[in-house]
């Protein structure tokens, strides 16, 4: 097989072809990613990336070269000029189809001699049409696909999608992409959690008061009408990014970090979310979309006036949902997910806070506030709020705050160290089946309820800190406003 080899008895594909080839996820992110990986010598000698898309030039490979160097200059400065011009013009391919077409795409991949990867970053609209297409292509023995984020736009089309990928390909050979888990605070939280004797004790409901998992950008749209207008907030980012950082965080042990166990502790998490009935959709959550305002000097025009958006679809911006996890562990501790577009800083992290002690000996004191343990999503930091002595007076108490900048990922990025499992064929930081579809089981009556209008669509001024009825966390923990948003993945 001219596309095959072994490294230590697993097989790697050495040809990848990406459905979706001109979008801005693959000029963006996926490109830039394979072009780091080919300069470190990462990928396959001989590797060969087919894009495949609608999109027409008068001469579709040369126009396609173009258009994925220019990408590559913009968004992966750090790889030799040399390097993004010899992945320009000789790596990478073009082929025009439409891609939920079965003779379209069978012509695209022309001849298979050996197994392939094909990447769909696509729309979720389109997946089940080229899943079928890629069924009638006959992909040799050894194919994977993979699917972007999110896995369709309900429980019964990740149904749906599920069943379609399983008859012609083992889960084993499908990976459906949530690039978070392959991010730092990944291990990090797992680390704090599992190999510290100071918090495993402590991680429970008799100690923990409630848990914040919040993503918070000064981003607007930004140019993504075509998709954030049928996705919202939820869909973009708490369905499948924030709940898979839920799971992290209050998951049980492994017995190991190994690919099964761990996939299988986070499946038991989504199964113990209680489901919201309409009446607690309407109580514990909250949805908003901003209207016109300012980010520092920029002027936000309102969401609804974006161009490409219609304002009588209601595509919220903002959410947040509070969910319970019913086990003995979590009982009574709320989980609040929030997530939000056109706010005042930017903020990312979890926050875990911890209950008051039960007794408190300084009389004088106020209350003093609580104890939080925050991981920082970008930049990945760790901070401890403690009280202690205050400087002036022994018996007043003041907080103070222990923390530490972790160090960011050398070399693989979220991308890069996907493509890299990708080729070698290690599902751990993919998304199972049953982990997809329990994640729609918990999303969709919230979706319900607010399809039905039980959750009225607030407004929020561009720049402000959200909508009034989602209190704002207090502005010591709020960072990064006015610095240059993070971008090391896809929302």
């Amino acid at each position: 097989m001219d596309y095959l080899r072994r490294e230590g008895g697993v097989s790697v594909v050495e040809r990848i072809v990406i459905f979706g080839a001109t979008g801005d996820l693959t000029g963006r992110y996926l490109m830039p990613a394979l072009a780091k990986l080919y300069e470190a010598g990462k990928l396959p000698g001989g590797i060969r990336i087919t894009g495949v898309d609608r999109r027409g030039w008068e001469d579709d490979e040369a126009g396609f070269r173009r258009l994925v160097l220019d990408n590559l200059e913009r968004h992966a400065g750090g790889v030799s000029a040399s390097v993004r011009e010899k992945m320009a013009l000789e790596v990478v391919e073009y082929r025009r189809a439409d891609v939920t077409d079965a003779e379209s795409v069978i012509s695209a991949l022309g001849p298979l001699t050996g197994p392939i990867l094909a990447y769909l970053a696509l729309p979720p609209a389109v997946f089940a049409p080229t899943i079928e297409a890629l069924k009638a292509a006959d992909l040799p023995e050894g194919s994977r696909v993979a699917v972007e984020k999110p896995f369709g736009v309900d429980l019964e089309s990740a149904q749906n999608l599920n069943r379609l990928l399983h008859e012609f390909l083992p889960e084993s050979a499908i990976f459906r992409v949530d690039h978070f888990l392959a991010w730092q605070p990944f291990p990090t939280i797992m680390g704090l959690r599992f190999a510290n004797g100071i918090f495993e004790p402590l991680w429970d409901r008799n100690f923990i008061d409630r848990v914040e998992i919040v993503w918070e950008e000064t981003l607007a749209l930004e140019g993504r009408a075509g998709y954030f207008d049928h996705a919202g907030a939820f869909k973009d980012l708490i369905q499948n990014h924030l709940l898979q950082l839920l799971c992290l965080t209050a998951m049980e042990a492994p017995t190991a970090l190994h690919r099964r166990n761990l996939r299988d502790r986070k499946v038991d998490l989504l199964r113990a979310i209680r489901r919201l009935s309409p009446e607690e959709a309407r109580l514990q959550t909250v949805r908003a979309r901003y209207s016109a305002g300012k980010i520092g000097e920029r002027s936000i025009p309102a969401y609804a006036d974006e161009e490409g958006v219609d304002p009588d679809r209601g595509t919220e911006t903002f959410a947040e949902v509070t969910l319970s996890i019913e086990n003995l562990r979590w009982a009574g501790v709320p989980f609040v997910l929030r997530a939000g577009k056109a706010l005042s800083g930017f903020r990312g992290e979890i926050a875990v806070h911890f209950k008051p002690v039960p007794h408190l000996a300084f009389q004088r004191a106020d209350d003093p506030r609580p104890n939080v343990l925050r991981v920082g999503l970008e930049p990945n930091r760790v901070t401890l709020n403690l009280n202690v002595n205050g400087p002036y007076d022994p018996f007043d108490l003041e907080q103070i705050e222990l923390g530490a900048a972790l160090d960011p990922q050398e070399f693989f990025a979220a991308y890069e160290a996907l493509f890299l499992d990708l080729l070698e064929g290690n599902t751990t930081l993919f998304v199972r089946a049953d982990e997809a579809e329990e994640a729609w089981r918990v999303s969709e009556p919230i979706l319900d309820a607010w399809e039905k209008g039980l959750v009225p669509l607030l407004e929020y001024p561009a720049g402000s800190n959200g909508p009034a009825e989602a209190p704002a966390e207090p502005e010591p923990s709020r960072s990064g406003a006015g610095r240059e948003e993070p971008t090391p993945w896809a929302r």
